[in-house]
């Protein structure tokens, strides 16, 4: 039976006035920069997105006053739930709303925050539900290239193992400023979920504090060096104004530099943001352009082994170690993966991001940023392609690093069965329509946004940091080897992983300079594991 009211009904328009609407079901298609809310989600006591948008069709008179604050009542839907500070571009909700008289859209905007805005609506059938027919979902993450770079931003005790070596690593200074604790970077899945418990359990979000405060300051230290007192827990004194690019097109490669035209008062959360420069390339035929004057480039080489890791999750899986609180056994942990690339670069206020894109039918909670997590992890060499197969397994529980929230966002959503069955009586439910406005708004808010977040916090370079065998001892796989390892950014590494694998070798560690080579392995503990299996050929070859 149906919960919602009749369809005609009496609606105020003006005060004084009465007159006749009936609701229509319709789909209606917004963005916003999720910075600043708890999620898209209605959570009592909380800031969010749908809370917003709910009272926003109420104010404009689309929802009545007998079902304010009662989604059932207007058959309310939402094609996709979005995470603490992750932000949308193409979400659509669907309900019964007084979409008349003329001007809906203008009204619902008018009272709405600037990082929220309307695009459009379309009339829909009466039994569509914007969850239940959305087919897939696009996600984009857009991370910095200096996060593939496995000499960049690397923790203590990897920079201090390369001191007086072929490969010596530099200290991190500009994160050293920022702050030497960092909070909510420890992968200790044990302790979070002890505290998980201890919130649900006794609510008491005080205990919490005392005991996270006392493991980050035992686990996380992501300085390298001890900076000035007074610089520490502040921000580091980078110039936020990127290089000015100008609007024009590369005679040799055909690559458009866009220059969106940006307000001066862009308030997100009372925060105004600066005007920002904004270039996306599309790389083709090999060509690529570097910034920043670093040494690593996301060339064709790098594009194809970061390509090549994604697509390890394309397909069905268990994703129950990309998520929380969903077992193994439980269906809802099978997942299926359409795509999963990484082709495209974009220039953000001087920061270049590589553009990863996703699509599958549906995604569970951190999942996409906990495949991002790992897929970083392994291209800075920090763990082996095959962890991702061992992570897919029913039967395995790993700890997998989850990527900060500000670089993902929902791209768009998709309804191609429902469209192809009614193609013929309604409108298209798809953003073609809205593609330039959609343009426009994730331009001035969304990637300004993150790139401003990481010139200020370096939110992607502290968790950097993080991602060492300490924190995430799981990346660390023993008595298993990847072939990505031997093509490591340190020779002796490598030559420890293959002689590791190799029992035959093995035999002949008793030679004291290959002893000497182990001992000044990059990894201490890799290379006590060499000499442990060096020293009993039994066990090498049982390996």
């Amino acid at each position: 039976m149906s919960t919602t009211t009749s369809d005609d009904e009496e609606c105020k328009t003006a005060p004084g006035t009465k007159k006749r609407y009936k609701r229509r079901k319709v789909a209606i298609f917004f963005a916003y920069c999720g910075v600043g809310y708890q999620g898209m989600q209605k959570n009592p006591g909380a800031k969010t997105i749908e809370g917003d948008l709910e009272e926003a069709l109420y104010v404009s008179g689309a929802v009545p006053e007998h079902d304010r604050g009662i989604p059932k009542r207007y058959d309310w839907a939402r094609s996709a739930r979005t995470d603490k500070g992750v932000s949308a571009v193409g979400q659509v909700v669907s309900g019964r709303f007084y979409i008349d008289p003329p001007g809906f859209v203008d009204r619902l905007n008018s009272n709405l925050p600037s990082q929220i805005r309307i695009f459009g609506y379309k009339r829909v059938t009466g039994s569509f539900n914007a969850k239940k027919f959305c087919d897939r979902r696009r996600y984009v993450y857009l991370i910095p290239v200096f996060a593939l770079d496995p000499s960049c931003h690397r923790d203590r005790e990897t920079v201090m193992a390369s001191l007086g070596s072929t490969n010596e690593l530099v200290k991190c200074l500009e994160c050293s400023e920022r702050g030497r604790k960092v909070v909510g970077l420890v992968g200790n899945r044990k302790h979070n979920l002890e505290l998980e418990a201890m919130d649900v359990d006794a609510g008491i979000s005080s205990n919490r504090d005392v005991v996270l405060d006392s493991v980050v300051a035992e686990d996380v230290e992501v300085s390298l060096s001890r900076g000035d007192d007074d610089h520490l827990n502040g921000e580091s004194g980078i110039d936020t104004k990127g290089e000015v690019l100008v609007d024009s097109t590369d005679p040799e490669t055909g690559i458009e530099n866009v220059i969106p035209v940006q307000d001066e008062d862009m308030p997100l959360n009372g925060e105004s943001v600066n005007n920002s420069d904004i270039v996306e390339e599309e790389k083709m035929n090999g060509v690529d352009k570097s910034t920043g004057g670093s040494r690593f480039c996301y060339g064709e080489k790098e594009r194809e082994r970061f390509n090549k890791i994604l697509n390890f999750f394309v397909g069905t899986h268990n994703f129950h170690n990309f998520t929380t609180r969903t077992k193994a056994q439980d269906p809802a942990a099978r997942r299926y993966i359409i795509s999963f690339n990484a082709n495209t670069t974009v220039v953000v206020e001087g920061i270049e991001f590589v553009k990863c894109e996703v699509v599958g039918q549906s995604f569970m909670l951190h999942q996409i940023r906990k495949m991002m997590g790992l897929a970083v992890a392994i291209m800075r060499n920090c763990a082996p392609e095959s962890l991702i197969n061992k992570a897919l397994q029913q039967d395995v529980n790993i700890n997998v690093p989850t990527a900060p929230e500000v670089g993902l966002y929902l791209d768009e959503c998709f309804f191609s069965s429902y469209n192809q069955k009614w193609k013929d009586s309604h409108e298209v439910v798809s953003m073609k329509a809205y593609e330039k406005e959609a343009e426009e708004f994730k331009m001035k808010y969304i990637y300004s946004h993150i790139s401003s977040t990481e010139q200020k916090e370096g939110t992607v370079a502290l968790w950097l940091h993080s991602l060492n065998h300490r924190n995430y001892p799981d990346l660390h796989v023993v008595n298993e080897e990847a072939i990505t390892d031997n093509k490591s950014a340190d020779p002796e590494e490598a030559i420890s992983d293959y002689k590791t694998a190799n029992p035959e070798t093995d035999n002949k560690s008793a030679d004291c300079e290959e002893a000497i080579t182990d001992n000044n392995s990059v990894d201490p503990e890799q290379a006590i594991t060499d000499n442990k299996s060096a020293a009993d050929p039994e066990v090498v070859v049982t390996e």
